[in-house]
């Protein structure tokens, strides 16, 4: 008898569970369904607001910028393809595709000065000067085109030195940690040397001579041994073009 008791109520239990693992589903199938539903209604909302908007999303670049921000949090990326709504509507795929172009342009004639490395200010300042169009192009645009330019393959980074500054690097050949902190250390004067990295960042000199044989070679630094306290590397494209 017990063993037909303890059989029952493993069985009673057994279908419980069963029917809570059930309810269980059913309550997460309905909390998708809504979920999915407040997705819809954010996305209608958000190209509601964007074709009332569409001329100060194309012409204002920090409108532009929040507007990317409402997009993202409802995971929509309007340059993920450039055909569909977004392209149609607003122009932004042919936007981004056509400052990418620009960015290459810069990047290519400033190159044989520079090694292959600018500063994202520059660039902008660049692009501005040699463009007609009338779209405002601010900082946030330039980091969203190379992000695209990035899946060519063809070299194009944005490199962080501190204080929301950029380096945009347009040669192949990624600059490891040690080459970017160098980088970093020269942001403010546009110079290193031996000396100084092993000083402020307490590396060995055999570290310290290695990176800099490495920009050196990929003629992102020059070499200026006149200086009257040792050889002193500079970055290009850390100081201000005469011609600019």
């Amino acid at each position: 008898m017990r063993r037909g008791v303890g059989a029952g109520a493993i069985a009673k239990k057994k279908l419980a569970e069963a029917r809570y693992k059930d309810r269980g589903t059913e309550i997460a199938a309905d909390q998708l369904a809504q979920m999915s539903k407040q997705l819809e209604t954010f996305q209608k909302h958000l190209e509601e607001f964007a074709t009332k908007h569409k001329d100060d999303i194309r012409r204002n670049a920090e409108f532009r910028r929040q507007f990317q921000e409402m997009c993202a949090a409802v995971g929509v990326d309007p340059l993920a393809s450039g055909k569909g709504f977004w392209s149609e509507m607003l122009g932004i795929g042919d936007f981004y595709y056509e400052l990418g172009v620009q960015i290459v342009e810069v990047c290519l004639a400033t190159k044989p000065r520079n090694g292959g490395l600018i500063m994202l200010d520059d660039l902008r300042e660049r692009i501005a000067g040699k463009s007609r169009a009338r779209q405002d192009v601010s900082n946030d645009d330039l980091l969203r085109a190379i992000k695209k330019l990035k899946v060519l393959g063809s070299g194009f980074t944005a490199i962080p030195v501190g204080g929301g500054r950029y380096l945009v690097q347009s040669v192949p050949g990624e600059l490891n940690m040690d080459h970017t902190t160098v980088l970093q250390l020269a942001e403010g004067t546009g110079w290193v040397s031996e000396a100084s990295i092993v000083t402020r960042l307490r590396w060995e000199k055999e570290r310290a001579q290695r990176v800099l044989d490495h920009m050196v070679k990929e003629g992102l630094a020059w070499v200026d041994d006149q200086a009257g306290d040792g050889r002193q590397y500079w970055f290009p494209a850390l100081f201000p073009d005469p011609a600019a």
